[in-house]
């Protein structure tokens, strides 16, 4: 009786499981394609602060546009702002493993069988996963860690300005 409970536990976790590769496959795409576009975005923006386009300075530009607004409210916005793109660099690289982790089971299944065709997709499958998520995870940092400093740099500004105009 336990080992038959046993087995079926484990039936249904590997059913489970199984279940999950689909939408963590598309995930991780998604995040793939949203670190092309961040990268687009923040390239864009980048060359447009060397050229010193005084919208591209999005804090002070707030600044600007609403006299009123505090340090604080400044600096939720920068972590509002940042938000998604640190989500997508730590959640990119989880959902890798996960991809990698999900099609284990059948490949090292079909290696027990001798299906060498069915552990190649799978390992197929699994490193194609984690490569591009951390390729996402990787673009997203980056951007993530230059615009953290930028809007640092801007809030000093901000509170400078705020100071000599008091």
């Amino acid at each position: 009786m336990s080992a038959h409970l046993g087995n079926s536990l484990d039936g249904l976790m590997y059913g489970l499981s199984q279940l999950f590769l689909i939408p963590v496959l598309v995930t991780i795409g998604l995040l793939f394609l949203y670190a092309f576009y961040a990268l687009g975005a923040f390239s864009w923006q980048a060359l447009q602060r060397r050229r010193g386009r005084p919208e591209s300075f999005e804090l002070l530009a707030m600044r600007r546009a609403a006299p009123h607004l505090s340090s604080a409210d400044l600096e939720a916005e920068a972590v509002t702002r940042l938000e998604f793109v640190r989500i997508a660099t730590r959640v990119a690289p989880m959902l890798g493993l996960v991809a990698t982790m999900i099609p284990m089971g059948p490949a090292l299944k079909g290696l027990g069988e001798g299906q060498l065709s069915d552990v190649a997709h799978s390992l197929m499958v699994a490193f194609s996963a984690v490569i591009l998520a951390l390729i996402a995870s990787s673009i997203t940092y980056a951007i993530a860690h230059v615009r953290r400093r930028w809007y640092a740099s801007e809030l000093m500004q901000a509170e400078r300005a705020a100071e000599v105009g008091q």
